[in-house]
């Protein structure tokens, strides 16, 4: 293959950070150099991958020791920002899992400093390499306006997943982890400006910090009149009755994404089954003189669907493509600068219990 091979360093070999490094592992674009955590998942991941690619317990000095092509940052929330703005000033590019930063102000730091550096900096937005997701934003945006978009994701955790989630609560509650997925998703299907927004979380459990909460849901208004919700919560509590919603209703019809498997019982703390959509239902609105409907709905199969894996392979090629290709990320930056603030004002709205205007 004639491709330029990238060295690139993987940080964080947890769910993501593995996968990531599995697409790395077998493609001819890159070569890892480096795996880091501060744990011993990144041993772990030598011994699943086969191989034997540097260990390093402290981001900074594998940074130094390694100097790499390209970095990708799949660590706690609260580590995005700093080691971000290393990577690009030690001349990386950088791919992050979302969200970007734990705050908006650290997230347009970042963007700031890939374009200082000239540096490619691409966000994880997974949905957003699924032709599934694609096909669904596609349909929405032609049922007219305004729309009503409701979407969820509740996982209902134990064991690992549980200690995992109660990390990320300690840093960030779900209607912003999870939830810059969806209101990303909102924002192509409307390209409307969002004008403000109110949400609501309960703490459901003691292992939850006092000043976090696992459960949330967020109402969105847009400026043409669109309104969208999004509801996560996570924990052994957690129900699995519809836990899996992604609808959207216009004027013209409605589209939704119907997906057995990831509906069923115990798929909610199935990752793979959280991009699953196996098929697609659109209604057509159209009656005739008797109020009657005019068209039949439509079911779109997508057995073809990528899983998990593949996902996270299109990611990097994604990656690889905006480095060697020198592609303009402006939007991209942007998009993912513009779902994290709708999120904090979201998380805002939650703590202090007031709408917020944007």
């Amino acid at each position: 293959m004639s491709e330029k091979r990238l060295r690139v360093l993987v940080a964080g070999c947890g769910n993501m950070g593995s996968s990531h490094a599995a697409a790395y592992h077998q493609m001819e674009a890159f070569e890892i150099c480096g795996l880091v955590s501060r744990g011993g998942s990144n041993a772990a991941l030598n011994g699943q991958l086969g191989t034997d690619y540097p260990l390093y317990a402290d981001f900074n000095e594998a940074l130094a020791a390694v100097q790499p092509d390209a970095v990708c940052i799949a660590t706690y929330q609260d580590t995005h920002e700093a080691y971000a703005i290393s990577a690009l000033e030690a001349g990386a590019h950088v791919f992050i899992e979302k969200p970007l930063a734990d705050s908006v102000a650290g997230a347009v730091r970042v963007v700031e400093a890939a374009k200082k550096q000239g540096k490619k900096l691409v966000v994880g937005y997974i949905l957003r390499h699924h032709p599934s997701w694609k096909k669904f934003i596609e349909l929405a945006s032609g049922l007219g306006r305004p729309l009503v978009m409701r979407m969820n994701l509740n996982q209902q955790s134990s064991g690992h997943a549980w200690q995992v989630h109660k990390k990320f609560l300690s840093h960030m509650s779900p209607i912003v982890d999870c939830g810059v997925h969806y209101i990303d998703v909102m924002c192509q299907m409307v390209r409307s400006k969002p004008v403000q927004v109110t949400a609501i979380g309960a703490r459901l459990s003691e292992a939850v910090p006092e000043d976090n909460y696992n459960y949330g849901q967020l109402q969105i208004r847009f400026e043409d009149g669109s309104v969208g919700w999004y509801e996560a919560g996570w924990g052994p509590m957690i129900s699995e009755t519809a836990f899996f919603v992604k609808d959207v209703i216009g004027p013209k019809g409605s589209v939704s994404i119907v997906a057995k498997r990831a509906g069923g019982t115990g798929a909610s703390s199935d990752i793979d089954a959280h991009t699953k959509t196996e098929s697609i239902l659109l209604h057509h609105a159209d009656v005739d003189a008797s109020d009657q409907f005019t068209k039949a709905d439509e079911w779109i199969d997508m057995q073809d669907e990528p899983d998990h894996q593949e996902l996270c392979n299109r990611q990097q090629r994604y990656f690889y493509n905006a480095i060697v290709n020198d592609e303009d990320l402006t939007d991209h930056m942007n998009d993912a600068v513009n779902s994290l603030r709708i999120a904090f004002a979201c998380d805002a709205s939650v703590k202090t219990g007031q709408v917020v205007k944007l």
